[in-house]
């Protein structure tokens, strides 16, 4: 995994860009280092600037970027930042179409594959991945984000200028790049937050490459397309049996983790005591078992939550119970990475500097602590994200009501939410209500199979709302949380064919014997004892300390009351301070965000709008 970077004019244009930041390489490289702390490199021309940071994982000692491939007159480099995990196809037809490797890197793959097919190598690809080659005769730029979305592009356009980077930051780091937000922004943080709309960079001009979107790059302009869709292929008669998609889902899931065991660097698992984690943990403890290696594994826990915890509808039971068991029942060397009130509520700070936006507060902050841990002694993890949307987790494809209610089911406080804003950039209830709705309708327009009955209409409708808004925040969270230490995390669920084939699956089938997940349980049966194996779902664990409320709550209150506080540039005084007292209770996202996180967002709010400069417009 790496960071990419790059800036792209033509008829002099980059010429003019790189007056103004004449160290524009060095400064890309700077804002980028954590994403790969191995190595970098740079590689110009009259018309392109790329730019690429390295964390090594396959073949450390070869594939440094950018990487370059001459055939005959024409030049082409390339910046990659992923992981392929059909590598060893791709080489076989290469080799086949007359190709040699000098590396054992997916990085070369990739740029060959480039030369051959063109555009067309991404069909090709099975991982995740954003990259861009630069082709110097024909004087364009090819660049392409992976199926699923795990993988960041950012870009903007300015004076004729295309400047693109793995984050935000990279961005910013240039004086031609502004961060000036607009009421257009302030409605995506405050009415959506922490999710975004798709492809959506929140501050004026940043916009990002769409899942399974690419764009070519030219004197002309950005022209941009979409390679794959996840309903690619639905308008076909699904005709298996339950026993039949059982066993070919059970296949594509052990077939994904098992191609993604695959790393020349140290590498273990997330393990919450849950059906994705252990599933995961299962099938890479029996690949190295083979190999005579035992699995590391590890869970976040928060001091003195056996003493506060209490089980609740979403929450029934925490998860140390079930992490030992697992652990036994692995052989695994287990970590618990335990996490105090100041830590949580400091990482908050740092966790918006890592996501370059307000984020998941306490969820994104615990999450940055973990992967630091992990980070001592691992480069790369595997980690369960993808399941509940595919395999209909989540308490809304459940609950009869919240699933045929129109809106997003994790967020459903638009009102409350609109509440917070000044009128100066929303006018009230009425805007922000049309705003969100008019967002939730765009994507379920995309759902167009014809002759569905209205069930399973509506459940291919609530697997797009999943896959392209509430997915995406957990899927940024864990790239910006991991790669903010140069830790590589890979999510084997994210797989576009268990995606895909998934899409088509009948609903009766995912919610057999009426539990979440039932599909992938049956399908994992004799991989996990029967009570990881059948155990409610639990969501991602957080803290029941009191303590964390009373030291944001704290933390806010103090903020307010500095010269320097923009977050009241945006929002209403008063209506924080009724946040912070009155203990309203109203979920903000989801089943994690309540009154103390809501306190923790604005502050992340807050302090983003102070670090980068933001200027309102």
């Amino acid at each position: 995994m790496c960071a990419i970077a790059g800036l792209i004019g033509f008829d002099g244009a980059l010429a003019k860009a790189l007056k103004k930041d004449n160290d524009a390489a060095d400064k890309l490289t700077a804002a980028l280092k954590r994403r790969g702390p191995d190595d970098d490199g740079v590689y110009n021309d009259d018309n392109a600037l790329l730019v690429h940071t390295r964390l090594a994982v396959i073949d450390p000692q070869n594939g440094a970027q950018p990487m370059i491939f001459k055939d005959n007159e024409r030049t082409l480099a390339l910046v990659y930042n992923g992981e392929l995990y059909n590598t060893a196809e791709v080489r076989a037809e290469l080799e086949r179409a007359g190709y040699t490797f000098k590396t054992n890197t997916d990085t070369e793959a990739v740029l060959l594959a480039f030369a051959q097919w063109g555009e067309r190598c991404v069909d090709h690809f099975n991982g995740i991945f954003a990259f861009a080659v630069w082709d110097n005769k024909q004087r364009r730029l090819f660049a392409a984000r992976d199926r699923i979305g795990v993988k960041p592009f950012f870009y903007t356009v300015t004076d004729g200028v295309f400047y693109f980077s793995s984050e935000i930051k990279g961005l910013l780091a240039l004086s031609a790049v502004p961060a000036v937000l607009t009421a257009e922004g302030i409605k995506e943080i405050m009415l959506l937050g922490p999710a975004r709309s798709c492809g959506c960079g929140i501050l004026q001009g940043i916009e990002e490459l769409k899942p399974a979107e690419c764009a070519w790059v030219t004197d002309s302009g950005v022209k941009k397309h979409f390679y794959w869709d996840i309903a690619d292929g639905a308008q076909q008669p699904f005709t298996e049996s339950f026993e039949e998609v059982k066993e070919h889902v059970g296949s594509l899931v052990r077939d994904a983790i098992t191609r993604q065991t695959v790393s020349d660097v140290p590498l273990c698992t997330f393990l919450s005591g849950g059906l994705d984690s252990s599933l995961i943990s299962s099938v890479t403890a029996e690949r190295f078992k083979r190999e005579g290696r035992r699995l590391h594994t590890f869970s976040v826990e928060y001091r003195d939550n056996a003493k506060y915890f209490k089980a609740g509808k979403f929450q029934p039971n925490s998860d140390e119970a079930y992490v030992d068991i697992m652990a036994e029942y692995l052989g695994s060397v287990h970590h618990k990475v335990v996490i105090d009130t100041p830590e949580l509520v400091e990482a908050l700070f740092t966790s918006t500097e890592a996501r370059d936006l307000p984020g998941m507060a306490d969820v994104d902050s615990s999450m940055l602590l973990l992967c630091k841990a992990i980070r001592e002694e691992f480069t790369v993890a595997l980690s369960g994200e993808c399941a509940d949307e595919i395999f209909g987790g989540y308490p809304w494809y459940r609950d009869k009501d919240i699933r045929m209610t129109d809106g997003f089911p994790w967020s459903q406080s638009t009102a409350y939410r609109a509440g917070f804003v000044k009128k100066d950039f929303l006018s009230g209830k009425k805007e922000a209500e049309e705003y969100v709705y008019a967002k939730y309708l765009d994507t379920i327009s995309r759902v167009r199979e014809s002759g569905l009955p209205p069930l399973e209409k509506r459940m291919r409708e609530m697997m797009r709302l999943n896959m392209e808004w509430f997915m995406q925040t957990l899927l940024d969270r864990k790239d910006r949380m991991s790669m903010y230490f140069g830790l590589e995390v890979r999510v084997p669920f994210c797989d576009h064919r268990i995606v895909e084939y998934l899409y088509r699956v009948p609903w009766e089938y995912k919610d057999y014997l009426g539990r979440e997940k039932g599909l992938l349980r049956e399908a994992s049966t004799g991989l996990l004892p029967d009570g990881v194996l059948w155990r409610k779902k639990s969501p991602y664990p957080k803290t029941h300390n009191p303590s964390y409320e009373k030291a944001v709550r704290e933390r806010l209150r103090e903020e307010l009351t500095q010269t320097n506080c923009p977050v009241l540039d945006i929002l209403e005084k008063s209506e924080i301070e009724k946040l912070m007292y009155s203990g309203q209770h109203v979920q903000w996202y989801g089943q994690l965000m309540n009154d103390p996180q809501t306190m923790a967002y604005i502050l992340q709010i807050n302090h983003w709008l102070k670090i980068n400069n933001v200027s309102i417009k």
